[in-house]
């Protein structure tokens, strides 16, 4: 029995196009969103951005952003006062996975995710979320302080 796998990405995930790679600059260096939403195009066989929301957009926007019944990846950019009162800011990435979504989509996700990101460095904090309470404001806020 032998095994195939179609196209250079099969087993290494999907590459972040060029776009989100600089969205991802933007909302890291020059605060220039609050948060970008990506999702696989299966026929470029890459990683690209959906959408991208404002530095003044909230959390709320964000969330409503996420599909309910398919897989993305997001990057959110948090900011917080510490109990010092200093003003602070930590990137969440979330890899939103509902489990209503496709099992294609799950595993497709889940394969590219180490690839993508490897492209985009610089997340502070992780989260694996299946349903909204696992991407809830005090779960930033618990695992930001």
């Amino acid at each position: 029995m032998s095994f195939r796998f179609r196209g250079p990405n099969a087993s290494s995930g999907m590459g972040v196009a060029d776009d989100g790679k600089n969205a991802f600059l933007e909302l890291k260096r020059k605060k220039v969103h609050r948060y970008v939403i990506f999702k696989i195009d299966e026929k470029k066989k890459e990683v690209i951005v959906e959408k991208t929301g404002s530095s003044a957009e909230n959390f709320d926007d964000f969330t409503a952003s996420l599909p309910e019944n398919d897989c993305r990846y997001a990057v959110y950019d948090f900011d917080f006062v510490t109990s010092e009162n200093c003003q602070k800011s930590k990137i969440f990435f979330v890899h939103w996975s509902p489990a209503t979504s496709r099992i294609r989509a799950k595993m497709l996700y889940a394969t590219s995710k180490d690839a993508f990101r490897r492209e985009l460095d610089g997340f502070h904090y992780e989260i694996q979320a299946t349903d909204p309470t696992e991407v809830d404001l005090e779960v930033l806020k618990e695992r930001a302080h």
